[in-house]
């Protein structure tokens, strides 16, 4: 399939106002091409939290028009000469990165160890970034999808797409710090908040082995799935005052979904033993709440966070998933129905991450009316 038998359309976000449900489809032009480059039809792109971030410029002034979606699976339909991991056909995946600096700004310690996410010199988002070709980045609200193929993970076979397109971040975002925090045996693991990211930190942290895994929450409405999920504990903050004194130094780490300011972050630090790990994933649009010093000090706790995963992240995480059976807890929506999807996920709808699925007959050229 050559470059011009297909377009890049998709629904575009013109201003703050497009989180309310007023994204428009249209067509965008992709950044330029580039031999270390792939090109993917979309088949399935999940919703995520920082696309309604984005889309109103809660982290920052948005670039418009932006095309959100950072969990992109689809089908390889051109491959640059100097790719040697994917081949058309192939079906493969997009996070929420798409190109790091690689060492082409000089020596970059994160780059060559293989940890892109965190490289400082350059860090372009898969939607509302710049390439260092100059292009913009557009993300997977829409039919193709443009990508350097570092950032391109092939699928594993035994993976349903649509199960597979929220792992791409919101199951690597917390798979990343699980891991490297040492979840798996011997260890005590929280997840506070059970929603899209939480539900994969329940099933990451039992997948990797913990002793035990607690899920923290304001009530118990989300209890039965939690247990279902592989959870061994539920704490319902908001109908137990007495919560906190109960499971206090209970656990060695937490990973912390919650994007409040409101959150009760004292107590949350009060459940680590000592030597706990407390790790923010969540990321509220007004900052964190003020922390106390003393707890930190008397117990050695560290608090910490994490971003996201490296293309070699996601390719571990999904040969566990593979291994250990995790499957995503999904709601397939049609792509046409992208802005009543955003309008139902702000309302917290989503058991647990809603799936954009490409219709055959919407994916390629589709008129302005999808």
């Amino acid at each position: 399939m050559a470059a011009t038998d297909y377009k890049f359309e998709g629904w575009l976000g013109l201003d703050a106002s497009s989180v309310e449900g007023k994204m428009q489809w249209g067509e965008f032009e992709p950044k330029p091409w580039e031999e270390t480059d792939v090109d993917i039809k979309i088949t399935h792109c999940g919703v995520c939290g920082s696309d309604l971030h984005t889309l109103r410029s809660g982290w920052g002034p948005t670039n418009y028009p932006c095309c959100v979606g950072h969990e992109i699976v689809g089908h390889v339909v051109r491959v640059g000469s100097e790719v040697k991991h994917l081949k058309v056909g192939d079906r493969a995946g997009v996070g929420a990165q798409s190109e790091s600096c690689l060492g082409r700004k000089g020596d970059c310690e994160a780059c060559a160890s293989g940890m892109e996410n965190y490289c400082s010199k350059h860090h372009a988002g898969t939607y509302n970034g710049i390439y260092m070709n100059g292009g913009k980045s557009y993300g997977g609200y829409a039919t193709y999808n443009r990508v350097p193929a570092r950032f391109a993970v092939k699928i594993p076979d035994e993976l349903p797409s649509a199960e597979a397109a929220p792992m791409l971040c919101g199951g690597v975002t917390t798979y990343a710090p699980l891991k490297f925090h040492g979840a798996g045996p011997g260890k005590n693991v929280g997840i506070i908040g059970l929603g899209g990211l939480g539900h994969f930190g329940v099933m990451w942290a039992k997948a990797l082995g913990a002793d035990k895994v607690v899920v923290v929450s304001r009530t118990s409405s989300k209890k039965e799935d939690a247990l279902k999920m592989g959870a061994d504990d539920f704490i319902a903050t908001d109908e137990d005052e007495k919560w906190a004194k109960k499971h206090a130094s209970t656990l060695d780490i937490i990973i912390c979904t919650v994007s409040s300011t409101q959150m009760p972050l004292m107590d949350y630090l009060s459940l680590l033993r000592l030597d706990g790990t407390f790790v923010q994933v969540g990321a509220p649009e007004d900052g964190l709440p003020t922390v106390q010093q003393f707890p930190l000090i008397f117990k050695r706790l560290k608090i910490t966070g994490s971003l996201i995963g490296s293309p070699s992240d996601i390719s571990e995480m999904f040969q566990l998933a593979v291994k250990k059976n995790v499957r995503s807890w999904i709601q397939e929506i049609p792509m046409k129905d992208a802005n009543k999807a955003i309008l139902d996920f702000e309302a917290g709808k989503p058991r647990y991450r809603f799936v954009l699925v490409n219709e055959p007959e919407t994916n390629g050229s589709v008129n302005g009316k999808l």
